[in-house]
């Protein structure tokens, strides 16, 4: 997660108010305002092959993806007055099934998603693995898998939520690896979603002495 833009605290109010606003994307976690960082271009490929494949596989299902610039809460519906509890994050990739559910009228924060994928950054992957998926699964019960994507190598990191209430884990780390999101019907080709990608390899050689 970025650094903070400021140390003054604001509510939820507050937040939106500024956020629908601004040209710019922030996120928000307990009355703290963080402006996002940006993103390098392997990101935004691996984000935009993502889009398309889950785009193309949701096609006539009562499911539905949204991208980058929808937020999502998790965290408690604010009271009147100071409330400035909650995070309201931008994932990468969202799902959702049936009818959206909206934080208010204005139709921009999701609270009922089922899948989130993030895109990890150098700047964001101790969030996003941290503090933002414990946020996911306290405030966010209709969230049936989370997904770690890595930029830097092809490894996707798939957490599924399960019937007792824990979460299981599996890593695929192969282009020639796909990935099952049971929950929407989804399977992501790993050679699909880094298209385009050229890894960085260390050289084998020894250097010269």
């Amino acid at each position: 997660m970025a650094l903070p833009e400021s140390q003054i605290s604001f509510t939820v109010a507050e937040y939106l108010a500024q956020e629908r606003q601004s040209e710019e994307r922030h996120e928000y976690l307990d009355g703290v305002i963080y402006a996002m960082a940006g993103e390098s271009p392997e990101h935004g490929t691996i984000c935009t092959n993502l889009v398309g494949e889950i785009r193309n596989q949701l096609k006539g299902s009562r499911c539905q993806a949204w991208s980058k610039d929808f937020k999502v809460r998790s965290g408690p519906t604010p009271q009147p007055g100071r409330s400035a509890k909650g995070l309201y994050s931008y994932p990468d990739l969202v799902v959702f099934c049936g009818e959206p559910r909206y934080h208010d009228d204005h139709r921009d924060v999701l609270i009922n998603p089922t899948v989130v994928i993030e895109v990890l950054s150098p700047a964001t992957e101790a969030f996003d693995r941290g503090e933002k998926f414990l946020r996911y699964q306290t405030w966010n019960p209709t969230l049936t898998d989370y997904l770690l994507v890595s930029q830097a190598r092809p490894v996707i990191e798939h957490f599924s939520r399960q019937q007792a209430g824990g979460w299981s884990y599996h890593v695929c780390q192969e282009l020639s690896a796909g990935l099952t999101i049971q929950s929407i019907g989804c399977t992501l080709s790993l050679a699909e979603v880094y298209d385009r990608i050229v890894f960085q390899t260390e050289s084998s050689e020894s250097p010269a002495e």
